[in-house]
């Protein structure tokens, strides 16, 4: 890897491994979903919308079929044999109910979890609150992963990365905004939100090395990326990222760079944080980056999974 940029051909093999991948229908999740099935991973893409999460299906196995027969013409003329092991789940992480649910069938489906990519999320949302009564950004981003990988943990064999921002930095824990549209400022609550997956990506990790473990925790983020997380701005914000993504963003292809990095490279560690290498981590290959003082505050840390199985209701096994 020396005097190179890590890309998705540095990907190694995945036949015989098992990820999950929240969000995998759109977006970066799609991507990140799109490049794993390539490599041989059998892949589920959980996914609130059961027909948004077949698009994302027939087109990873599309542009699969159309890349192999491109291959095999130049060789020999033949069709490609390889298909896609892609398949979908439905889950909601704003309801706790889909998301027992959804662990439940993936139980039921799958022996063991290679890989689980928390990379669902919202942004900057007007307050609205979960089915269960949370704030829609700290529920779904947080606590819906948070229930979702604790329940599903004891298959995990590998890795659970989770999908950050560089608005962590902005970011601080308020407990008590967790239920409530108290002075709720929209920016603010995603900022925390992404905070909280860092605090629970380190948490995390010393849990399971404290349990001896061979499974790792470990974080990543995509920069500046042009996804739809942007649809719940106001009109007028929306309209200045729109611009800003066409003039200075980097495509969802390029974004998931640094999570597959986190996901795949033999030599990723539990703890570490890949980002863009660019100015100001926006844009640029994936490279391990820092993260903020108060993501590593492991008595924050702690309070942030006492109160999260509190809310939740799901404990840690390990």
């Amino acid at each position: 890897m020396l005097g190179r940029h890590w890309t998705a051909a540095d990907v190694p093999g995945q036949a015989g491994r098992v990820a999950v991948v929240t969000g995998g229908n759109t977006g970066l999740g799609l991507e990140v979903a799109r490049v794993l099935a390539r490599a041989g991973a059998r892949v589920v893409i959980a996914a609130r919308d059961p027909e948004k999460a077949k698009w994302a299906v027939a087109d990873i196995a599309t542009g699969m079929r159309r890349a192999q027969m491109t291959s095999a013409q130049r060789a020999s003329g033949a069709n490609g044999t390889k298909t896609a092991q892609v398949e979908t789940v439905r889950l909601d992480l704003a309801s706790l109910a889909s998301v027992r649910e959804a662990a439940d069938e993936l139980k039921n489906r799958c022996e063991r979890i290679d890989l689980l990519v928390n990379n669902a999320g919202v942004m900057m949302t007007p307050f609205t609150r979960t089915e269960d009564g949370f704030e829609l950004q700290i529920g779904t981003n947080h606590l819906g992963h948070f229930a979702f990988t604790g329940l599903l943990l004891d298959r995990i064999t590998r890795r659970v990365v989770t999908v950050a921002s560089i608005m962590h930095r902005r970011g601080t824990i308020d407990f008590g905004s967790f239920t409530s549209d108290k002075s709720y400022n929209r920016s603010d609550a995603y900022a925390q939100s992404k905070l909280a997956n860092l605090l629970f990506t380190y948490e995390l990790r010393r849990r399971l090395e404290r349990a001896g473990s061979t499974t790792i925790a470990l974080a990543a983020h995509p920069g500046y990326s042009s996804t739809g997380l942007g649809r719940n701005l106001p009109p007028l914000v929306r309209a200045g990222v729109h611009l800003a993504n066409a003039v200075v963003a980097q495509n969802p292809a390029h974004g998931a760079l640094p999570i597959l990095r986190a996901a795949t490279d033999p030599d990723a560690k539990g703890g570490q944080f890949y980002g863009p290498d660019g100015f100001a981590q926006r844009k640029g290959y994936p490279k391990l980056v820092h993260s903020s003082a108060r993501s590593h505050d492991t008595k924050l840390a702690a309070a942030l999974w006492e109160e999260s199985e509190r809310l939740t209701g799901v404990r840690y096994s390990r």
